[in-house]
């Protein structure tokens, strides 16, 4: 099932279209309205465990949202505060360029949506 809704969610995030000033407030608001518009039940900042909140979760799920390029290094440690709690099965980060991430982490899939990879080249008209 995770698989599935892993699948559903990564779509719903690849929707978001982001100007460069946005706030990082701006990208948590598209995200929940990307993943209500899939029919997907999204909480917002969730304690996994003491000193580590998520952006997102849906279901099993957790979604971590960037507005910069994350710093690799921190964001893989992160990344396996997340991975290292037992009610997350699978981990997806959103940010407007992306960084090179294992597929796992703490066995955990992981997802990488550089959200400038889906904005094309816009030509005046």
């Amino acid at each position: 099932m995770c698989g599935d809704r892993l699948a559903r969610v990564t779509q719903a995030l690849k929707t978001i279209r982001c100007g460069a000033s946005d706030a990082e407030e701006a990208l948590h608001a598209q995200a929940a309205q990307a993943l209500a518009a899939a029919g997907l039940e999204a909480a917002h900042e969730v304690r996994l465990a003491p000193r580590c909140r998520i952006d997102f979760m849906v279901g099993e799920i957790g979604i971590e949202i960037k507005k910069k390029r994350p710093e690799r290094a921190k964001l893989l440690a992160q990344l396996a505060r997340y991975a290292a709690c037992a009610q997350v099965r699978a981990l997806i980060v959103v940010a407007p360029r992306g960084v090179n991430l294992p597929r796992t982490i703490g066995g955990k899939p992981v997802k990488m949506i550089a959200l400038e990879r889906l904005w094309g080249i816009s030509l005046p008209s």
